[in-house]
């Protein structure tokens, strides 16, 4: 059984207004989940993706405001990468970053694709990239309720980037337990380092691979305001996902054991550099509980929070995401 690539990326925000507004007003995503931290439910998690919140689209954020800078470093996901379709697309986006102010770099190569780094308000390491006709995983659908020109949208997440001292030891949980396969190297844009390892799964492409790029001279990262919390990657059903819990379990990893989640099923283990990685289930997605028409527009909560609505809508600080 292999892996169907990236599910998701969750991030941690510090103010979940401007977080809102970069991500619809200046991206062009859609807001398809507005809920809670199912673990801390006086905190808001914020999903978006795709028009219709597809598997492999969604980049999502926990709000906690109390949050301090983020100190870059080893043991992290150092950066995400969203998918756009083409060169032309990348122009736009620096043409746009520019008019708008958003600290971004030149367009350069990364494993062979045109690409564009840049950053949030809250200094969270993003890049756009160009899948220019790539065979792979399949894109999304763009979003068509933004200022953004459908056919420079973004369409999807692609490669995560593992900042980490040693590669070895990370390498062979993508490859010996999760399954990927080494599809490449690229020279490091950082410098005199080591090649950035690219490790890909299921049909390959932008929106299935993970990057391994050693860095002995950094300290541990230590989390912030822009850091990433955990990737997840994709299982098709539950049938494959339950495969998949009894084989990392086999292997000795410490993890959280089978989590509903309700609009998807998780799982969560530390790989040896302490990155935390999940598996998701594609579904039963996001309108389990909305219409697709109305997706984000409410405070949803799954039916085992639902009780509580009263409780946790008390705890939850006032969020007016619309007037930022």
């Amino acid at each position: 059984m292999k892996l169907l690539g990236l599910h998701h990326v969750s991030i941690l925000t510090g103010k979940a207004e401007r977080n809102f507004h970069f991500y619809t007003k200046v991206l062009g995503l859609r807001l398809v989940k507005k809920t809670v931290n199912q673990d801390n439910t006086e905190s808001y998690h914020l999903f978006y993706g795709d028009a219709k919140g597809s598997p492999g689209t969604e980049i999502t954020f926990f709000d906690i405001p109390a949050l301090g800078r983020t100190y870059p470093g080893v043991g992290s996901i150092s950066s995400t990468s969203l998918r756009v379709r083409d060169t032309a697309a990348l122009h736009y986006w620096e043409e746009r970053f520019k008019q708008l102010g958003i600290y971004h770099e030149t367009i350069a190569k990364r494993a062979n694709r045109d690409s564009l780094a840049f950053q949030d308000y809250e200094g969270t390491r993003l890049i756009l990239v160009a899948d220019n006709g790539e065979a792979g995983v399949r894109a999304g659908e763009p979003w068509g309720g933004s200022d953004v020109p459908t056919e420079h949208a973004i369409i999807g997440l692609g490669p995560v980037t593992l900042t980490v001292a040693v590669a070895e030891p990370t390498a062979g949980v993508l490859t010996e337990v999760l399954g990927f396969t080494q599809v490449g190297a690229y020279p490091s844009l950082a410098g005199d380092f080591p090649e950035i390892l690219v490790f890909s799964t299921g049909e390959g492409g932008t929106g299935a691979e993970v990057h391994i790029e050693s860095r002995p001279d950094l300290p541990r990262e230590r989390a912030g305001r822009g850091s990433v919390h955990h990737v997840a990657f994709r299982v098709p059903n539950e049938e494959e996902y339950n495969y998949w819990v009894e084989r990392i379990s086999s292997f000795g990893f410490m993890n959280s054991g089978k989590v509903e989640r309700y609009y998807f099923k998780a799982f969560y283990f530390r790989e040896p550099n302490h990155i935390l990685f999940e598996l998701s289930t594609d579904t039963p997605g996001f309108d389990v509980d909305e219409p697709l028409e109305t997706l984000g527009e409410q405070l949803a909560l799954p039916p085992f929070l639902e009780p509580k609505r009263a409780e946790i809508e008390a705890n939850l600080r006032p969020l007016d995401l619309e007037t930022e």
